[in-house]
């Protein structure tokens, strides 16, 4: 008959409970990475996640996290930025946000960090994630406050057809997708929504993350918006922060980490 110690003394147990044993450990075994995502330990108070895009992409760029989270238990949903202006997609973000039925981290990328900060107050946020993304205060002029730091070379590349911006594709491949495979990244530059010149200028009234718990990562090797102010505005929020060698799409690039902080952020 198996026996174990525990704390030094000798647990007997019969052939039955041990096969039983045998069963569930090798079962454990066959998880999935994605299921390793939602251990046991991992016991998450918000099974809603909501995401939003920034510039330069559409929803279809967080399907790397999405396709990790889902098999963990949680309810995604990927919010379609209209990028025309501030109010306009804090709305499409607020929609979203009224349907989840419960506890929900709210995402943002680069510039959907502006959804988050205006719209973070929404009584079913639980937490804010925010992924190289923008993290103004109340009010504050974030073009005044990116001044402040070298300007990144993807600001350079971005090309303008009436009211329209988009990135150039040699800048999108190099300034904001510089990690990630040629050929993938084309594929995004394909799906690219132009932005509206409005949403460059646009100041929030709100700053969710004074009132929510806060995550944050930084891309240190991006080149869409300067590390350094990634580092300023994480600091600033009091945010729990990672540090990722990343171009900007480190959703993309490091999906893994990125669901991690997002578990973390449900575990809040």
């Amino acid at each position: 008959m198996p026996c174990f110690l525990q704390q030094g003394e000798i647990v007997v147990i019969d052939r039955r409970a041990f096969s039983s044993l045998l069963i569930a450990g090798a079962a454990a075994a066959a998880v999935t990475p994605e299921r390793s995502f939602a251990t046991p330990f991992t016991r998450p108070k918000a099974r809603n996640i909501v995401m939003v895009h920034g510039l330069f992409a559409d929803a279809s760029c967080w399907s790397e996290v999405i396709s990790r989270l889902q098999p963990a238990g949680f309810n995604v949903t990927s919010v379609q930025n209209p990028l025309t202006t501030l109010p306009e997609a804090v709305a499409e973000a607020t929609k979203v946000l009224d349907r989840q039925d419960g506890p929900t981290v709210f995402v943002g990328h680069s510039f959907s960090g502006m959804i988050l900060t205006e719209t973070g107050i929404h009584p079913k946020v639980s937490a804010l994630v925010y992924v190289a993304a923008r993290a103004p205060d109340a009010g504050e002029d974030y073009a005044a406050l990116a001044a402040k730091y070298p300007p990144p070379p993807a600001s350079a590349g971005i090309v303008y057809d009436g009211d329209e911006g988009r990135l150039s594709e040699e800048a999108f491949l190099s300034d904001f997708a510089g990690d990630i495979p040629a050929a993938k990244a084309r594929v995004l530059y394909a799906v690219q929504q132009p932005f509206h010149k409005a949403l460059l200028t646009a100041k929030t009234t709100r700053a969710a993350w004074r009132s929510r718990p806060c995550y944050y990562a930084v891309s240190t090797e991006d080149r869409t918006i300067n590390p350094d102010l990634e580092r300023f505005m994480a600091n600033r929020m009091g945010a729990k922060t990672i540090e990722l060698k990343s171009s900007h799409l480190s959703l993309i690039s490091h999906p893994d980490e990125i669901t991690r902080l997002i578990v973390e952020a449900a575990a809040a």
